[in-house]
């Protein structure tokens, strides 16, 4: 599979869970809850302890059909190789770094560095970035898709931070290519409520459908 076909299958799903945990051990067992709800766009964060190592096991028990694994919060070049050896297919940062766009161009991986102002987001599109994550989302809500999408209509953004069941439907239809969700698709975990994880992944492609048919 392709880094093209990669990227079609996250724009198709139309979300990509953000795995944040205090242990490998749960983050391997939100990415199976998240599974079980149909998200298979799936994001290890570099705070996860031993992150590398749990994208490794990830990689080794599922086939990429399964799961599309990546790594986030990748702050520099040598950790985006480090993933990307270990296993990653697309690399996730909150900042704009030119270095790390280019490895991953370098092993043709998907590459989706932060961005807030459209500043940014041309110069990430000029480095060679294939989606752009609008972060920290929260600051601006939804409007800041609409106004980025005024001047660059052709820019792929993935709003990441404050994403929730509640305005889903709302950053789509902005014009989001596909969002980011962290805590508010796996604060069940916290209770050791993976179910209820598996539930609102559910809820989350339900919206996103549900969202783009009334934009159609």
């Amino acid at each position: 599979m392709s880094k093209v076909e990669d990227l079609k299958r996250v724009e198709e799903t139309g979300i990509v869970a953000v795995v944040r945990a205090e242990n490998a051990e749960k983050a391997l067992k939100i990415t199976e809850a998240v599974k079980k709800g149909g998200i298979d766009a799936i994001e290890i964060t570099m705070t996860v302890p031993g992150a590398v190592d749990v994208i490794k096991q990830l990689t080794d028990e599922y086939s990429k059909d399964e799961i599309l694994i990546g790594a986030g919060s990748v702050l520099d070049a040598e950790t985006a190789r480090a993933c990307i050896l270990a296993g990653a297919e697309y690399i996730v940062s909150p900042s704009l770094d030119q270095e790390t766009i280019e490895m991953c161009n370098r092993y043709q991986k998907a590459v989706m560095p932060g961005a807030m102002s459209v500043t940014e987001v041309v110069k990430a599109m000029k480095y060679g970035a294939d989606i752009v994550k609008i972060f920290p989302a929260t600051l601006f809500g939804p409007k800041i898709i609409k106004a980025i999408k005024g001047p660059l209509p052709h820019a792929p953004l993935m709003p990441t931070g404050g994403v929730s069941l509640d305005n889903v439907k709302d950053w789509i239809k902005a014009g989001s290519l596909a969002v980011g969700v962290g805590s508010s698709l796996s604060k069940g975990a916290k209770t050791g409520d993976y179910e209820k994880v598996t539930e609102t992944a559910k809820e989350f492609i339900r919206l996103i459908k549900e969202a783009r048919a009334e934009m159609a």
